[in-house]
């Protein structure tokens, strides 16, 4: 199942780019402004030449000058004892959240209200985006856009639009023969109508169109009804990771 893991967390990587990365020692140090956890934190991607104590010592630097909290993902790729390090050392748990795949892709009857789909990423569809989850920090809204400029891969934008606006968002990523889903976001004024449901299924049709035979995304942990939605779609629970995060002065 390791392989199975690493693969997915390779996608991720891929999928969603940070503002600015640094490589050392077999980890990369990403920065965001604090956009994300993910694209704020430190990944392991290599073996470790240094003293464990001395890395977590220059990337707690680093991340003190760059004004953020310094945060470690962790993963089944991670050794327990480095988690358990981290604990001792008064990092806290965030953002535990499960990863969930379909290992065998089929096509989804597509129902419910009309999806728009974009090859590239409009600008509006990002501003509809910060608009979804009251993104309203300016230097979030300065880098984001170039953030999601970045992703080397092809990708499948979906939009709802009702009332001359974008209702619902959902974004498709396809890397090797994985479809992954991200940004999946509903207006509360239109939630309980299916919305999620249909562009999932829109962007698991053309990712099948396009060469994808599994899926997968990534769900916060207690967010049961998203994890009810996908469940429906046919994801099943892979594994689960999890943020060490440390608020330094």
């Amino acid at each position: 199942m390791n392989s199975v893991i690493k693969t997915i967390e390779d996608l991720s990587l891929n999928a969603w780019p940070s503002h600015q990365i640094q490589i050392y020692d077999g980890w990369l140090l990403r920065f965001s402004y604090f956009y994300t956890h993910r694209t704020n934190s430190v990944e392991q991607i290599g073996p470790s030449a240094l003293p464990i104590p001395e890395k977590i010592a220059y990337c707690e630097d680093v991340y003190r000058k760059w004004g953020t909290p310094c945060i470690f993902k962790i993963s089944p790729l991670i050794s327990p004892d480095f988690d358990a390090r981290l604990e001792h050392s008064q990092y806290v748990v965030q953002h535990s959240t499960n990863v969930m795949v379909i290992p065998e892709l089929c096509r989804y009857p597509e129902s419910g209200a009309p999806v728009d789909i974009s090859s590239f990423i409009p600008r509006t569809w990002i501003d509809a985006l910060f608009a979804l989850k009251g993104t309203t920090n300016v230097m979030h809204r300065m880098v984001v856009p170039s953030m999601y400029r970045a992703i080397p891969k092809e990708t499948i934008c979906a939009s709802i639009h009702e009332g001359g606006r974008i209702v619902a968002t959902g974004l498709g990523i396809l890397d090797r023969e994985y479809i992954g889903i991200y940004a999946i976001h509903v207006h509360p004024d239109c939630r309980r109508r299916h919305f999620a449901s249909a562009i999932c299924r829109t962007i698991l049709n053309r990712g099948l169109e396009r060469g994808a035979r599994r899926a997968y995304l990534q769900v916060v942990r207690n967010n049961d009804p998203a994890i009810r939605l996908y469940s429906s779609l046919g994801f099943s629970y892979l594994y689960n990771y999890w943020f060490r995060v440390k608020y330094l002065c």
